[in-house]
């Protein structure tokens, strides 16, 4: 009960992998003892992926208990990237399982292998595409609450399971009314071709969020919309963001009044992050402005490129 208890204290996306990782490892069990006993290419390629869908939702949850902690005097940002860490790692690990999945196919091809207990690795087949279904479901509504990049990565690597379960159970049954083994097999290489397909979108998500990647051009251009509307605002310059998955951070260059009074700017700053924030209210904002009494952008270039030399000023 107080395990229970724990669990339903967890943010929700941390209550995700716990759940992806007990699915994936009742799913990873049945079908890796299938599996083994049928002979069947498809259902260990299933059984493997499981298993890897196992030890990548336990890592998810330990990414995401970092990633919640609060900046620190060490990590005045926060942990947030480690999340996209996360996702180049479990992208990483699918690519793996998925070149094993196509090396056991080939080799099935090449031994001519035969598949047995096709009824029983049938109905292991159906349970696991209706477990799985519930669990994209799940998951892709906690992504859609959180805007967590390891959720939408668990969610997006669970429905590619769900893809490849539906074709190991059309393989089956077409082994079962041809006796052509090698289907099994033709199977095994598309799920394995499938899941490396699915690895790539997962692995640069997370390496465009490590690169420090502008947000949306829509929330970039949005942004700019509402910095040009505020009254008093004769311009800006300088507007850079990115995310770390976690918190969106914001900073720009206001021209202001030469002889506008540092209280005036500040309640414009105040009035700029609030609008800026109701973009995305699910993510924390990190908004920086810098106010100018002119357009100072060509000093800022020459800042950036470190031609400046500060005894000039």
């Amino acid at each position: 009960m107080d395990l229970i208890t724990k669990i339903k204290g967890f943010s929700k996306e941390r209550r995700a992998t716990v759940i992806a990782t007990i699915s994936a490892t009742l799913l990873a069990i049945i079908k890796l003892v299938i599996g083994i006993l049928s002979g069947s290419v498809a259902v260990i390629a299933s059984a493997i992926d499981s298993i890897l869908d196992t030890a990548i939702s336990i890592f998810n949850f330990f990414a995401i208990k970092k990633a919640e902690e609060n900046p620190d005097a060490q990590f005045n940002y926060g942990k947030g990237k480690i999340q996209a860490i996360a996702a180049v790692i479990e992208g990483t690990i699918i690519t793996i399982s998925g070149l094993y999945i196509i090396y056991e196919a080939i080799k099935k091809i090449i031994t001519k292998e035969t598949t047995q207990m096709l009824g029983t690795s049938v109905v292991v087949m159906i349970i696991s595409i209706i477990v799985t279904w519930f669990l994209v479901k799940y998951l892709e509504r906690v992504a859609k609450e959180t805007d967590s990049i390891v959720v939408k990565s668990d969610a997006l690597h669970y429905k590619a399971d769900l893809l490849s379960n539906g074709a190991v159970l059309l393989a089956l049954f077409l082994v079962s009314i041809t006796g052509f083994d090698f289907i099994d097999a033709i199977f095994g290489l598309i799920i394995g071709v499938y899941i490396i397909y699915s690895a790539y979108e997962i692995i640069k998500d997370g390496i465009l969020i490590l690169l420090d990647r502008s947000l949306d051009p829509q929330i970039v251009a949005k942004i700019g919309e509402i910095i040009n509307s505020m009254e008093d605002v004769r311009g800006y310059h300088w507007l850079k963001t990115r995310t770390d998955g976690i918190h969106n951070y914001v900073e720009f260059h206001l021209v202001l009044r030469p002889d506008m009074t540092l209280e005036e700017a500040h309640k414009i700053a105040d009035k700029l992050n609030c609008k800026i924030a109701s973009l995305e209210p699910k993510k924390g904002w990190v908004i920086t402005p810098h106010f100018d009494p002119y357009d100072d952008e060509e000093i800022n270039v020459l800042f950036f490129e470190g031609n400046v030399n500060c005894e000039d000023k």
